[in-house]
């Protein structure tokens, strides 16, 4: 599998379900911004609603950030408001759950489980020229946590911004990072 990062983020078009209202969302719409898509396999499931709802208790920090989340999965845009409808973990979410029914945005990350229809747990930090900074995949029984992937976008948006520093393994914001050099060789 050769690596997507530094790739740009390949078109697609889809409906999504945002507050209360069905919209169109595009990777145009994921330009001039970070963004965070996070492919989840299916509505009405279990572990999927746990990392939602982490990720809409958080969405606030993520926003003062410039971040936007997109949630996707293979279900359709109907279904995330059925579900958002239904359940009190999925009422928090304000930020744009995308349907995929057709599965392209979902074959488009490579994260298609094709024997099922359905998403591995991806999670993509795009940087605002639309290019995949950080790719993380867990398998299906494996939450993830908004916490560390604020902190994964806190250094990455770092990194963007200090050309010639590095983020060391821990890197939290105000943290010392390092400045890669003939120097560092052997000492770290």
């Amino acid at each position: 599998m050769a690596s997507i990062i530094n790739t740009e983020v390949k078109p697609f078009n889809a409906t999504a379900f945002h507050n209360g209202k069905f919209v169109p969302v595009s990777s145009e719409d994921l330009k001039g911004k970070w963004s965070v898509v996070f492919f989840y396999p299916a509505d009405f499931t279990f572990v999927c609603p746990t990392e939602l709802g982490d990720l809409a208790d958080n969405y606030a920090e993520f926003q003062k950030l410039g971040v936007e989340i997109y949630a996707v999965s293979t279900d359709t845009h109907f279904t995330h408001k059925a579900w958002h409808d239904t359940s009190e973990t999925i009422k928090k979410i304000q930020f744009p759950m995308i349907g995929d029914p057709t599965g392209v945005i979902t074959r488009n990350f490579d994260v298609m489980i094709e024997a099922a229809g359905l998403a591995e747990r991806g999670t993509f930090v795009i940087d605002p020229e639309g290019k995949i900074q950080i790719v993380e995949i867990n398998a299906g029984g494996i939450g993830r946590d908004a916490l560390e992937l604020l902190r994964k976008v806190k250094a990455a948006q770092y990194v963007a911004t200090h050309p010639g520093e590095v983020c060391p393994a821990k890197w939290k914001e105000g943290d010392a990072t390092l400045a890669p050099s003939l120097d560092l060789v052997g000492k770290i």
